[in-house]
């Protein structure tokens, strides 16, 4: 049976680092800063199946991400609260949700549908978040991600596919039973019953 052109280039992304562009690509991205607007996604075959459409209201970032914990030393500045004194990513989310939250923030007036990874190295970690726009007319008349018009910070609320796995709520059934509506919900819960 034949295959199709995005058969292809799902094939080609199980082993990236034997592309061609895979290093002077790197080095390229590690230059630039680190949320970027691009023209088309890389790779087209993924970005295709969350949902992106090559038409008006549909917006394609790559975001760069620093990679590891919270293992750097505080900063010498004292005049901060501890929310704002960590150095690297906060430990209960991953870094595709923490890309996609930069990516929301830069672009305001942008809805995350979804996002993908491109590529790390031994310091950074680089994704593709695919944005659209909720007041656009193609996007409110188009029948696949309209509903998109009637959510606003879905990625704050951790509603998109990063923020579910963060959260852990890709699991149902037995061994789940903490994690719904939330696992602060479910504490809550607890302490209530214990009380």
């Amino acid at each position: 049976m034949a295959k199709g052109f995005y058969h292809y280039i799902g094939k080609a992304w199980k082993h990236p680092r034997e592309l061609e562009l895979w290093r002077s690509r790197l080095i390229e991205w590690r230059r630039t800063e680190s949320i970027v607007k691009v023209d088309k996604p890389l790779r087209l075959d993924k970005a295709r199946m969350l949902g992106y459409k090559a038409k008006l209201g549909f917006v394609v970032v790559r975001v760069r991400v620093s990679r590891g914990g919270r293992t750097r030393t505080r900063p010498a500045k004292k005049a901060r609260r501890s929310k704002r004194q960590t150095i690297r990513k906060v430990l209960s989310m991953n870094h595709q949700w923490v890309a996609e939250q930069r990516a929301a923030r830069k672009h305001k007036n942008l809805e995350v549908l979804n996002s993908y990874w491109i590529a790390k190295d031994g310091r950074y970690a680089w994704y593709e978040v695919i944005l659209v726009d909720p007041k656009n007319a193609s996007i409110k008349s188009d029948k696949d991600v309209g509903w998109i018009a009637m959510q606003r910070g879905r990625v704050f609320r951790g509603l998109t596919s990063a923020g579910k796995k963060s959260r852990g709520l890709l699991h149902k059934g037995k061994g789940a039973e903490k994690i719904r509506p939330s696992r602060r919900a479910a504490a809550r819960r607890v302490w209530r019953i214990g009380r």
